[in-house]
């Protein structure tokens, strides 16, 4: 799966060893998804495109290379995926933030999209699509497809856990997304959660059951 990159850095294993512990509080937690979402970010902006400024230095003006501003939004999937917003802001502080409300029927498990509010522009945009958990794959693509219908070609979807289901399905449904993962599971229960997993994300973001 060419456009699927798993992560394996020591400090994503380290912050994600406490993430998954179900003793961490929610404060913790919703630290810990951003710090991990902005290691991420780093990574996955690896091949953005640049445009050349002129800056004066105090000792001369040189040529730099910058992201053009306007280029990148941030679309959570709801809820949970608004854990990590803040730790791609923490990177390009000035990305528009759309919202995609999805939730999973828990008879079927399919996704069901309830909401869905994009900045203007983003078309042209370079999309962060981010939601913690990558399980079966159904809302990503749900997701993935309700952005494309508005237009948007430049695509990057960011899981800080997934299902090998999940991976797998999103990369043969829309091989031209970009997929990265900081973890990548076992297997999904008979319910649909990942394991080993770390619980529902939503509820440890929120504090609720």
């Amino acid at each position: 799966m060419e456009n699927v990159f798993i992560f394996d850095h020591p400090l994503i294993k380290h912050k994600i060893s406490i993430l998954r512990d179900k003793n961490t509080g929610m404060k913790e937690f919703r630290e810990l998804v951003e710090e991990i979402t902005t290691i991420m970010t780093y990574e996955s902006m690896r091949d953005m495109q640049l445009v050349p400024v002129q800056v004066e230095t105090p000792l001369e003006v040189t040529t730099q290379y910058r992201v053009p501003e306007e280029s990148i939004a941030i679309v959570p999937i709801l809820r949970a995926g608004l854990g990590m917003v803040n730790g791609v802001h923490k990177v390009f502080p000035t990305a528009r933030v759309g919202h995609i409300g999805m939730y999973r029927n828990e008879e079927t498990l399919e996704p069901q999209e309830y909401y869905c509010k994009l900045p203007d522009g983003i078309a042209d945009k370079t999309v962060f699509l981010v939601d913690p958990m990558l399980a079966t794959g159904g809302s990503a693509c749900d997701a993935l497809n309700a952005l494309k219908k508005r237009g948007c070609k430049h695509i990057k979807l960011m899981s800080i856990i997934a299902a090998p289901q999940g991976v797998e399905k999103v990369a043969r449904e829309h091989p031209d997304v970009s997929v990265y993962v900081s973890t990548l599971d076992r297997c999904l229960n008979e319910r649909g959660y990942i394991l080993p997993g770390l619980g529902d994300a939503g509820d440890r973001l929120f504090g609720t059951k």
